[in-house]
């Protein structure tokens, strides 16, 4: 039994503690904006919202083809099918290459994911160039990339450096074209090529990589583990411009049908490709460049094969672009189920 004087030591000492307690104001209820942001969270991480999500992308892609079927009909109609398939068959090409760059970047930045698992992102994660703004395929990605644990942060930091890269290599596709090309797009788009030098210079790993830690820094996100180097920016740059000399090719076979072949004619359909695209990507409003592009090609290629026949190629080749992003997505949906971890993704991403 313990002394009287040992307990009285104890009861004075909790009940200074108890009165402190009580003395504590009651924590009150969260505020409403929290249980907001939370609800929102949780309806994000669902896989009911990741599916409508991805159908909403599809339903978008197949509009976008399903709006413009007159007009691509009637430029096959005129340049043929086999023009058109062999044209297609570079889009795809051009894809191909593409989703290597991206590939090889995410994986630079510490999320190494298996062809498919890779393809089901990027593909379905480009259908949202279709909505007005270049934001979309970063937030498509970004949820997509959670399927299989790859970290937000880093899914957005890959997408928009492959957009850098990709702008990057399409203004130096343009210049290698631009002695070649007659319409004089160039020359009114020319604040277009005030980019190259601030790009070339974003890209430097000595730049980039303290801008991309400053930037997780500022989310209170861990710096990537490993930094990028010149070796990895260099080579998605030389195979991102294959990529346009694939897509430039794909213009090529339509003018060669018509009896515009050669060296020169080519290097003036990479540079007009090109310029079109970049462009369209610049001016944001514009869903995946509609519109813009069309209008430069057809002044680029007017001096070649004519205004109607210019025409007939813009509307093919903007139909076959669709279609391949269309059917790469479907593709690679089919492809890539069953691909993704079972577990569940970590709550915070990990640098």
């Amino acid at each position: 039994m313990p002394e009287p004087r040992t307990t009285e030591t104890v009861r004075s000492a909790a009940v200074p503690d108890a009165a402190a307690r009580a003395d504590e104001p009651e924590q009150g209820p969260a505020p409403a904006w929290r249980h907001a942001v939370g609800t929102v969270l949780r309806t994000v991480e669902s896989r009911t919202f990741k599916l409508l999500f991805v159908l909403a992308m599809v339903g978008l892609g197949i509009y976008s083809v399903t709006s413009q079927w007159t007009d691509f009909s009637r430029g096959i109609d005129r340049l043929g099918v086999v023009a058109a398939i062999e044209a297609l068959a570079f889009v795809v090409l051009s894809l191909l290459l593409t989703l290597e760059v991206w590939r090889s970047l995410l994986s630079a930045a510490g999320s190494r994911l298996p062809i498919r698992a890779s393809a089901r992102i990027f593909f379905i994660g480009q259908l949202g160039k279709y909505i007005p703004g270049s934001v979309w395929p970063v937030l498509a990605q970004m949820e997509l990339g959670r399927t299989y644990k790859v970290p937000r942060q880093r899914s957005a930091t890959t997408a928009m450096l492959a957009m850098m890269i990709g702008l990057t290599s399409g203004l130096l596709a343009t210049l290698i074209g631009l002695p070649f090309m007659a319409g004089g797009s160039a020359h009114t788009y020319w604040w277009a090529f005030l980019f190259i030098p601030p790009l070339l210079v974003c890209l430097h790993p000595k730049v980039l990589n303290p801008v991309i830690a400053y930037g997780l820094r500022l989310l209170r996100k861990p710096a990537p583990e490993t930094p990028l180097t010149g070796r990895v920016i260099g080579t998605a740059i030389a195979v991102n411009v294959a990529s346009w000399f694939c897509y430039g090719l794909q213009i090529w076979v339509m003018t060669a049908r018509l009896g515009h072949g050669g060296g020169s004619a080519l290097l003036s359909a990479v540079g007009a490709y090109a310029l079109a695209w970049c462009v369209g990507f610049l001016i944001v409003l514009a869903p995946a460049g509609a519109g813009i592009r069309e209008l430069i090609l057809i002044a680029e290629l007017s001096p070649m094969v004519g205004s109607g026949a210019a025409t007939a190629i813009a509307l093919v080749s903007r139909g076959l672009t669709m279609l391949a992003d269309l059917a790469g997505a479907g593709v690679a949906a089919l492809l890539g189920r069953g691909t993704a971890d079972p577990s569940p993704a970590p709550s915070e991403d990990a640098a």
